[in-house]
C-alpha cells in the first residue's frame, strides 16, 4: 500500500513539474511579444507596420548629409553675423573663414537646442606662443557651453582647457590631436539643459567626437563653462530654448569650414 501510495505522490509530483515547467515556458513566449509604448504609439516588438525612419544621404568627406542644416560651406559668411547682428570681421580664404584678431566672436544667424554639430578646425601651421596662447579659440553650442579648440599637439596646458575639453569643466579622454595646420573634425551630440523658472531640470549633455575618437562620453555638464567667476563654478543661467552657435575670438588665426547641424528632438 505504501508503495503505491509513493508512486502515486511521485507521479502527481512529477504531472505538477511538469504542468508548472510548461506554464513557465508559456508564461516566457508571452513575454517575447510584449508590446512597447513609443512617441509613435503602441507596436508589438518586431512589427513590421511600425513606421521605419527617414532614409537620408550620408554625408562624404568635406559634405554634410542630406538632412543637415548647413551653417557653412565655404563659400560665404552670409548665415554668420558678428555677437552684435552686424557682419563679422572674419575673413574668407580658399574653402574656409578664418578668425581675425580682435574681431570678437562669430554666431549663426539660426538658433539651436539640442542637435548634432559637425565642425572642422585647423590651428595655425606656423606655431607661436605655448600653453592657452597657441591655436585657441572654441566651439560654443547655445553660446553659451563651450568644447575648446586649442593647438593641443606637444603643448602642455590645464588638462580641463586642452582640446576637446569642455572647458572648466570635463578632461577628454584621449589627446586626439593632429599636427598644427592640418584640418580636424569635432562630431558632437548635445541635448540642451530645460530650465523652469529661475532651476535647471534637466543638465545639458555632450558627447564628443574628436577625428572620430569618443572624448567626451555622454557627460553631464554641472554648470557653465566661463574661465572664471561664479558662473565658471556655480549651476546654470536660465537662458532661451534656442540660442545661436558661435565659434570664439581668442586672438589666434583659427580657420573653420565644413559647418552644419541636424536638430535633435528633446
Amino acid at each position: 500500500m505504501r508503495i503505491v501510495l509513493l508512486s502515486i505522490i511521485c507521479l502527481w509530483v512529477t504531472v505538477s513539474g511538469c504542468a508548472t515547467q510548461e506554464a513557465s515556458e508559456k508564461a516566457e513566449k508571452k513575454e517575447v511579444r510584449q508590446y512597447v509604448e513609443t512617441d509613435t504609439g503602441r507596436w508589438l516588438i518586431h512589427d513590421v507596420n511600425r513606421p521605419a525612419p527617414p532614409v537620408i544621404t550620408p554625408g562624404q568627406p568635406g559634405k554634410a548629409p542630406s538632412d543637415a542644416i548647413v551653417l557653412f560651406d565655404g563659400t560665404d559668411l552670409s548665415q554668420w553675423t558678428d555677437t552684435k547682428g552686424d557682419p563679422t570681421k572674419w575673413i574668407m580664404g580658399d574653402g574656409y573663414m578664418e578668425c581675425v584678431k580682435g574681431s570678437g566672436y562669430i554666431q549663426s544667424k539660426r538658433k539651436f537646442g539640442s542637435c548634432q554639430l559637425h565642425v572642422e578646425f585647423a590651428t595655425p601651421a606656423t606655431v607661436k606662443g605655448d600653453g592657452q596662447g597657441r591655436g585657441n579659440s572654441g566651439v560654443f553650442l547655445m553660446a553659451n557651453y563651450e568644447v575648446q579648440v586649442l593647438d593641443s599637439y606637444n603643448n602642455k596646458t590645464y588638462p580641463d582647457g586642452q582640446c576637446a575639453a569642455l572647458y572648466g569643466r570635463a578632461v577628454p579622454l584621449v589627446n586626439a590631436c593632429r599636427r598644427p595646420g592640418e584640418w580636424q573634425s569635432y562630431d558632437v551630440v548635445f541635448h540642451r539643459p530645460i530650465f523652469k523658472g529661475k532651476k535647471v531640470v534637466r543638465k545639458p549633455t555632450f558627447t564628443v567626437f574628436h577625428n572620430g575618437v569618443l572624448v567626451q562620453d555622454h557627460v553631464e555638464l554641472q554648470g557653465g563653462t566661463d574661465w572664471r567667476g561664479p558662473h565658471a563654478i556655480s549651476d546654470f543661467k536660465p537662458h532661451e530654448d534656442r540660442l545661436p552657435i558661435s565659434l570664439q575670438d581668442h586672438g589666434n588665426p583659427v580657420r573653420y569650414r565644413n559647418i552644419w547641424v541636424r536638430e535633435l528632438a528633446d
